[in-house]
């Protein structure tokens, strides 16, 4: 019985599917019924390969799915996506036919528990300050009293008339020159950034310091601020640079990068110049200073002249003169005496010495009868018989000259 019922499915007719044709109706029906969907959990395997796009694995504590960011999509993300990160996605179910595994295409991502533009800060913060933009060593001083000023703002904004009326109030003179930039919105970032990159590249030599900054608002008002490239900016800059942004509570990426940060575009005004009228004051104070010092130099000069002039050497000179003349004669004297003394001692020495070179002179013992001979040969002294042979030349020197000879006869032994 079982047999022949056996027998009796396998001739009925049948429809026999592939696998493609199976995953496709499970990714059809995965699309159609599921479709797009809110998913929140974990990330983890994150994976960027070259072409750009994210992969990795969205889990809870029991369940994990695949998840595939393309590039299009990351690159208006505004924050990084790590290992760990708790987020939320809306994304597409689908299924991936190659491997045969569903997964969720994503099109928008935001972080759990945190803002975006808030963990996107945190971030760029992180990976700045591993830089090194932070350092202080790396800040430049913002003058005392800078030739002119560049400000980078937006025209309309009540930060730009803030900051001129300040400066006009503190030090009218001053020169100013003013790059209008969009501060919020699209474009705002690049026209910022190419600001300060345009006064830092054609005007480095005149502008002494740039102010860069907006009034407050919310944090996606000031986020232009927040952005890499106007951090860049800022720290390539030639010019000194005063963040200006927001109120004292806010803080951007621009304010940790520049060289000075002012809690609000007045106090940038106040930090970049000082009060015309104290620095004159001050320097009326100097003046006066030195003019005391001066005078109080010059009596202090006319009191020691006037000792001088009353000590003994000014008021009798040619006296001083006379005794000084009298003490040189003292001196001289004493020279004399000392040399005509020293010269003495020297030549009765000398005279010893003399006699005594004059006992042992060979001219000396000459002049008693005695000669000197010499072998013509080598010019040495004979001293014995031995010391010449028959037909040498010799030279015989006499007291009061000498002769040559030949030896023609020899007496004694050799």
């Amino acid at each position: 019985m079982k047999q022949n019922k056996t027998i009796s499915l396998f001739s009925q007719k049948r429809q026999v599917l592939t696998v493609s044709e199976v995953t496709e109706r499970i990714k059809l029906c995965l699309e159609n019924t599921i479709g797009t969907v809110w998913v929140t959990g974990e990330v983890s395997n994150l994976r960027q390969p070259v072409s750009g796009h994210l992969y990795f694995s969205l889990k809870d504590e029991n369940c994990q799915i695949r998840c595939v960011i393309f590039d299009f999509t990351r690159r208006l993300l505004k924050f990084q996506i790590e290992d760990g990160m708790e987020i939320i996605v809306l994304g597409r179910i689908t299924v991936y036919k190659k491997a045969g595994d569903y997964q969720i295409i994503i099109d928008a991502v935001e972080p759990k528990g945190i803002g975006t533009l808030q963990i996107a800060l945190e971030q760029l913060k992180r990976r700045l300050e591993a830089e090194g933009l932070f350092d202080t060593a790396r800040k430049k001083l913002i003058p005392f009293l800078p030739r002119a000023i560049g400000i980078v703002t937006s025209l309309t904004g009540a930060a730009l008339q803030d900051i001129l009326n300040i400066i006009e109030r503190r030090f009218s003179t001053i020169h100013i020159i003013i790059y209008p930039v969009k501060v919020q919105g699209e474009g705002a970032k690049e026209e910022i950034a190419q600001a300060i990159d345009d006064f830092s590249e054609f005007y480095a030599d005149y502008i002494d310091v740039l102010i860069v900054g907006r009034g407050g608002g919310s944090i996606e008002d000031l986020w232009a601020f927040n952005e890499e490239i106007v951090a860049r900016a800022i720290t390539r800059s030639r010019i000194p640079v005063i963040s200006a942004v927001g109120h004292e509570t806010d803080y951007t990426i621009a304010d940790l990068v520049s060289d000075k940060r002012a809690l609000t575009p007045s106090e940038s005004a106040e930090i970049v110049v000082p009060v015309k009228i104290e620095l004159i004051k001050r320097l009326e104070q100097l003046y006066q200073k030195l003019q005391y010092s001066v005078h109080s130099g010059v009596e202090i000069a006319k009191t020691k002249l006037s000792t001088i002039s009353k000590s003994y050497g000014w008021q009798q000179p040619l006296n001083r003169i006379r005794e000084y003349y009298q003490r040189l004669d003292e001196l001289l004297d004493k020279s004399t005496s000392y040399l005509k003394q020293k010269i003495e001692r020297l030549s009765l020495i000398l005279t010893e010495k003399s006699a005594r070179l004059n006992t042992l002179s060979p001219l000396n013992v000459l002049s008693r009868g005695y000669s000197i001979t010499r072998n013509a040969k080598n010019n040495k002294v004979v001293k014995f018989i031995k010391e010449i042979s028959m037909g040498d030349n010799i030279i015989t020197q006499l007291v009061d000259g000498r002769f040559d000879a030949t030896v023609h006869k020899i007496n004694g032994k050799k």
